[in-house]
């Protein structure tokens, strides 16, 4: 058997901590085991103090002042804090008087607290908040929808050997029971991008920015109470990279948040994700191993790069040492040390690394097929893949099972193909890889993609852009929202030789919204030369009018634009051919010419 022990622990190169969890999961124990963090409970660390656990991938926190509740975090969605509320309800009967945002990601949940509230509170976060919820959701959209789905295991089954066992952060990332997870961002009335000091509910409240997994995220610290609630220490490896795919989320910049954090005393100390901590002594500890382990594969990836080491050489360079995996906040129950390492590269020096063959590769269909051609042909390459996988040797027998399904268009033009056999065969190693490792991160995504390569799920919908009605809505969102998406869906091909300014002239703002009639020049795209570039209309020569609400439709492909022109419920006004054209050079069915 090939010697596996230099690689990184990753999996475990044998089945023999695979075990079965209560739903029939195959996964590994430590994993399985792992989920009895997040039993939903309501925890009270300090008297007026609440953290719910396992609502959701996030907690909902609560702080009690001498005028009301403060609610820390609102969830997935309204009906995710909803249920949080009434958890709450039954320890405390004052009114929520406020909301504070840790960071942007658990922020849908808000109208739920009003409802609670019997009208708006006021809402405290970063000022980055709202421009990353509507980046997240317009131009990388697509691609981030996609991510989430692999990485949290969204559309595995629910029982059965492929289910999530959980999600490193939580059982689940939404609980079926709060479906149809209704998700609105409030926009926070008090922002800030230092730190900022204010009282709420009659309490001192300090805000620091300390970026983690995304760059708005705060530490608050309520010293009366010696409370700190933070997004920064995690019951897990902080992910430094996400299989989702992220901006790049530096440990330096980390460090220094968790260094702050350390150094407030907390005797309580809540977080986004798991389980309250108490006791001055155990935090401080707890913080310092955690900051240690993020300095750890920093410097010694920089260590590495700085002796000439490629990037694969550097996930076997870096180890992490035993007296940093002794913390059950250390473990590697969400993302991998040595996915972290090649990130952290990537962020210092970019893709190349030094490796000859990185610097003008092969086109990847034509590397593969002469790949195999070379080892003598696919059945050489089959048996190949199933001699590795038997002897345990997971990488070999991934990289080439790979090749088979890599060496083929599929019916879409991706290199995606392969026969059946060949695409069951990497489908295989994935799922042996997803039984043996202890990361929810990579278990999710390696059975999502086998179960995608065996036919059994139908990913397309997610490589795709798909608009959401409720971002449309400009009583929540700008309402030239949509032209941050469709400037990425141009296709330059469709438009070369075209030129032309169009303008946006809406009748009402749709239905639902309270705010007032618009400006009539409510949106721009200037197409030029393969790029589409945000304007605010002024002077466009070609004019589209019609209503938000018939345009929208548009947008959720429930009406195509032909159908709009030929009922007369949208015009044209200008030199309209060319504007036809320009329309059908974006990648939305609904816009593309009959």
């Amino acid at each position: 058997m090939k010697n596996t022990t230099a690689f990184p622990a990753s999996f475990d190169a044998d089945d023999t901590n695979t075990a079965t969890g209560p739903k029939g999961q195959q996964g590994h124990r430590d994993l399985i085991a792992h989920s009895g963090h997040f039993q939903p409970k309501l925890w009270a660390p300090a008297p007026g103090v609440w953290s719910l656990v396992g609502n959701g991938i996030s907690n909902q926190n609560f702080v009690e002042g001498p005028e009301g509740l403060i609610a820390i975090d609102t969830g997935e969605s309204i009906e995710e804090m909803a249920w949080a509320l009434n958890a709450v309800r039954e320890v405390s009967d004052s009114p929520v008087v406020a909301v504070i945002y840790t960071h942007f990601h658990y922020t849908g949940g808000t109208g739920a607290v009003f409802a609670d509230a019997g009208g708006r509170v006021p809402i405290w976060g970063h000022a980055d908040i709202v421009g990353n919820r509507q980046r997240m959701r317009s131009e990388v959209g697509t691609a981030a929808s996609r991510g989430l789905v692999h990485q949290f295991g969204i559309v595995l089954p629910d029982e059965g050997p492929d289910a999530v066992i959980n999600i490193g952060l939580g059982l689940e990332f939404r609980r079926t029971m709060h479906a149809p997870f209704t998700s609105v961002l409030e926009s926070p009335d008090h922002t800030f991008t230092e730190p900022t000091t204010a009282t709420i509910a009659g309490l001192r409240v300090e805000f620091t920015p300390a970026p983690s997994d995304a760059n708005d995220s705060v530490t608050i610290w309520f010293p009366e109470l010696g409370v700190g609630v933070n997004n920064i220490l995690w019951p897990t490896l902080f992910n430094v990279f996400a299989i989702r795919g992220e901006e790049y989320r530096d440990p330096r910049i980390l460090l220094t948040g968790l260094d702050h954090l350390g150094s407030l005393g907390a005797e309580h100390l809540l977080g986004a994700h798991g389980v309250p901590l108490s006791g001055r002594d155990h935090i401080a500890s707890e913080v310092a191993v955690y900051r240690d382990t993020i300095q750890f594969l920093w410097d010694q990836t920089v260590r590495g790069l700085n002796r000439g080491l490629t990037v694969d050489e550097l996930t076997e360079f870096v180890q992490l040492p035993e007296a940093l995996t002794q913390s059950a906040l250390t473990q590697q129950f969400y993302g991998l040390a040595e996915h972290h390492v090649r990130q952290i590269h990537n962020g210092l020096r970019g893709w190349f690394d030094g490796h000859e063959a990185l610097l003008f590769p092969t086109p990847p269909l034509e590397r593969t097929a002469k790949l195999i051609e070379g080892f003598g042909g696919v059945e050489v390459v089959r048996a190949q893949v199933t001699e590795a996988l038997a002897e345990g040797d997971h990488r070999w027998a991934l990289e080439l099972a790979s090749w088979l399904v890599r060496s083929e268009l599929d019916a879409h033009g991706r290199i995606d193909g392969g026969d059946p056999a060949d695409r069951q065969l990497l489908a295989n190693v994935l799922r042996t890889i997803a039984q043996q490792t202890t990361s929810s991160n990579a278990r999710n995504w390696c059975l999502t993609r086998a179960l995608e390569l065996e036919g059994q799920l139908d990913l397309s919908r997610f490589r795709s852009h798909r608009f959401n009605r409720g971002d449309l809505d400009p009583a929540h969102n700008p309402g030239d929202f949509f032209t941050r998406s469709l400037r990425v869906m141009l296709d330059p091909q469709h438009a070369e030789g075209l030129e032309g300014h169009l303008r946006w002239e809406f009748a009402d703002e749709g239905p639902g919204s309270d705010s007032p009639a618009p400006t009539m020049a409510q949106a721009g795209l200037h197409i030029r030369r393969g790029v589409a570039v945000r304007t605010d209309g002024a002077g466009a020569d070609i004019v589209i009018t019609t209503e938000r609400a018939i345009w929208n439709q548009i947008l959720l492909a429930k009406l195509s634009l032909d159908d709009a022109l030929a009922a007369g419920s949208l015009t044209i006004d200008g030199d309209a051919a060319l504007g036809r054209r320009l329309l059908g050079c974006f990648d939305l069915p609904s816009l593309a010419a009959d």
